[in-house]
């Protein structure tokens, strides 16, 4: 009820953003959680593969957030969203009718694409029809992005038990569907009007990488986004191994992210109500890094005490730990997510906003890319090797060092609106 009464407190144009953003969650995760088991299980692909794919579909989105953040910023927040939508729902088709490598790569790189173009739009667009109430904004923004990725799994289930192919078609539909709608519905928006100024894209471009607390926030969160990313990657790989590849595993994969979109949609605005007020911005980013950090922990610890086998006993306690870790990964976002939003428009100083979203998205994209490539050939290795313990210090590792950097920021006061840093300069 709590939520339905925040929901209500925005305006129309809010509420839809937040409705796009569920459906958007749900067409994509109906189908993301059964991508790995479709690869690495259907078409044989090694593992480094799979993890080739997932990064090629990151990196092209990612890579391309500058593109679609810029065009943002100079055409308008509506087009770029419908753009993205459209292919979307193209790439989503394809997905599950190729089979080469080759053509994986460019069904996949599509889809990134699409993102690409309608994800910095719609963050900017929140930001400037939230206002103050950005923080909550952002809340109930993951709120609904994890309400899709609550029931999306649940009917990939369904649908991946018939064929992977029904999974992608009715995830395009969904998209279609969506196109349509937002074509009708959306209130056409531009950036605000001190940033609309007729500069050339090297301008634009200039002012965003001249922003030096900008650029060394994005560079240290590199490293949790590559974290964050892993419960598309190394969790799914890990329970497939543990579980089987049969429905047994499908349902673990599947439970994974339906506990993960549970708890952000019973806690998540409750969470980000208390460290706004306990805690503040740069404070709860950092607690929400060093979950993700400790997220690793509990299979680290499995993999050194347990070693799966068929008796039930020995897979519970294998399977466990990976869950745990999921759901550290998902409370570690949940703290994060919203005061990272929040950081970057404050660090933007309300200038060029999906510009800014767009570049740190894609250097991010370049640590999801790389660290895709790490995990998987690191799981590989370590499977072969029998030590799986070291992945899991390898991201954990990772994690505190972002953790550590984040905290560094804070401590320098770079973190601060320009207009205070420069108070306290003088």
């Amino acid at each position: 009820m709590k939520l339905v009464q925040q929901l209500r407190s925005f305006d129309r144009t809010v509420q839809l953003l937040l409705i796009n953003q569920f459906t958007i969650s749900l067409g994509f995760y109906m189908l993301m959680p059964y991508l790995a088991q479709h690869l690495s299980s259907t078409l044989g692909i090694a593992a480094w593969a799979v993890g080739l794919i997932l990064g090629v579909r990151n990196f092209s989105q990612q890579g391309m957030f500058l593109f679609g953040g810029t065009l943002a910023d100079r055409v308008g927040y509506k087009p770029m969203i419908m753009a993205g939508l459209t292919l979307r729902t193209v790439g989503f088709a394809a997905l599950g009718f190729v089979h080469s490598l080759p053509a994986l790569l460019a069904a996949s790189a599509l889809i990134g694409l699409a993102g690409a173009l309608f994800n910095p739009a719609v963050r900017a667009y929140l930001a400037l029809e939230t206002g103050e109430r950005r923080v909550e904004g952002f809340a109930l923004f993951n709120v609904f992005f994890q309400g899709g990725i609550l029931l999306g799994p649940l009917a990939g289930i369904a649908l991946t038990g018939i064929s992977f192919q029904l999974t992608c078609t009715v995830s395009a539909c969904a998209f279609a569907v969506l196109t349509a709608i937002q074509l009708r519905a959306l209130p056409a928006r531009t950036a605000p009007a001190d940033t609309e100024r007729r500069e050339s894209v090297l301008s634009q471009w200039r002012t965003v990488v001249k922003n030096r607390p900008f650029l060394l926030f994005s560079v240290v969160m590199i490293g949790s986004q590559a974290l964050s990313f892993q419960i598309y990657l190394a969790v799914p790989l890990e329970l497939r191994r543990i579980a089987g590849e049969g429905l047994a595993g499908t349902i673990g994969v599947g439970l994974v992210f339906a506990l993960s979109g549970l708890t952000t949609v019973i806690w998540q605005t409750r969470l980000t109500a208390w460290c706004k007020q306990t805690l503040g911005s740069a404070r709860s980013l950092i607690l929400g890094l060093a979950c993700m950090a400790f997220g690793f922990i509990p299979p680290l610890a499995a993999s050194i005490a347990v070693t799966p086998s068929q008796e039930s006993r020995h897979w519970v306690l294998a399977t466990v730990p990976i869950l745990l870790s999921a759901l550290l990964l998902n409370l570690g976002t949940m703290l994060a997510y919203p005061f990272e939003m929040d950081i970057i428009v404050t660090l933007a100083d309300n200038r060029y906003v999906a510009t800014h979203y767009g570049l740190y998205n894609t250097l991010c994209g370049i640590g999801i890319a790389a660290g895709n490539l790490m995990t998987g050939a690191i799981l590989d290795t370590a499977h072969a090797t029998g030590t799986p313990e070291l992945a899991w210090a390898t991201l954990s590792a990772v994690g505190c060092v972002s953790t550590i950097a984040i905290a560094f920021l804070h401590h320098s006061g770079l973190l601060t609106p320009p207009t205070q840093r420069l108070t306290v300069s003088n």
